[in-house]
């Protein structure tokens, strides 16, 4: 089975069609560790797609947000932008669904998906960390998780860890979206970048009174 993982879109309209584009043809399922929205301008059509083209979906901490509390994000002033045009953008079956999506749950029993951590909520777990999330997945061969932005895997004690890296708003230095495609029977494991059109983005971030640091970041993948 070729499975294609993807996380942290955050409404990156540009850069989700361009994963979708690049994704290769023998993948047949698609999973998104969370954050659908926040950040970007296009949070109902990235809804729209993730609804269409993946099979489970865990909730990410902008996902939650923008159902429950927008304001926790307050003092982030480009957090809390995306998550107000969020909720200003999708209707309610939308925000209902975003409020259904569980916080982690398994695929095919051995692999654990979660957004953040796989105990701790809203944990930003970097490369230096993944030794120790090893301590938390006995009884699973691998565990799948988003919101650093940092596209990187380690193999801990014949255990996967890896996030994908992010689609919509890469941290790790490369502007290009993230995402990753691992076969479940042979754990072969592809980290793929795709190039997308950032300045559509920052037209668009422009066009709906976001702070203008929402696109500059992308050009810098921060």
């Amino acid at each position: 089975m070729k499975l294609s993982l993807l996380s942290d879109i955050h409404g990156n309209l540009p850069a989700f069609e361009a994963v979708l584009r690049d994704m290769p043809e023998d993948v047949e399922e698609i999973v998104c560790l969370g954050d659908v929205v926040g950040y970007g301008p296009w949070p109902r059509e990235c809804v729209e797609l993730v609804q269409k083209h993946c099979s489970i979906v865990v909730q990410g901490n902008h996902d939650r947000e923008a159902v429950q509390d927008p304001s926790v994000y307050k003092r982030n002033s480009q957090a809390y932008r995306g998550l107000l045009h969020a909720e200003e953008e999708l209707i309610n079956a939308d925000l209902a669904w975003l409020g259904s999506r569980p916080q982690k749950t398994e695929y095919n029993e051995d692999i654990l998906l979660v957004h953040s951590h796989p105990e701790k909520v809203d944990y930003h777990v970097y490369p230096r960390d993944f030794a120790e999330v090893a301590r938390y997945i006995d009884g699973y061969r691998a565990c799948f998780l988003g919101h650093s932005h940092i596209q990187h895997f380690e193999v801990l004690n014949a255990k996967l860890i890896l996030n994908p890296g992010s689609v919509g708003q890469p941290r790790d230095g490369d502007s290009r979206a993230g995402y990753a495609v691992v076969g479940t029977e042979s754990w072969d494991l592809d980290l793929r970048r795709v190039e997308y059109d950032i300045g559509r983005v920052r037209d668009k971030v422009d066009e709906v009174g976001f702070p203008p640091e929402v696109g500059e970041r992308l050009e810098e993948g921060r």
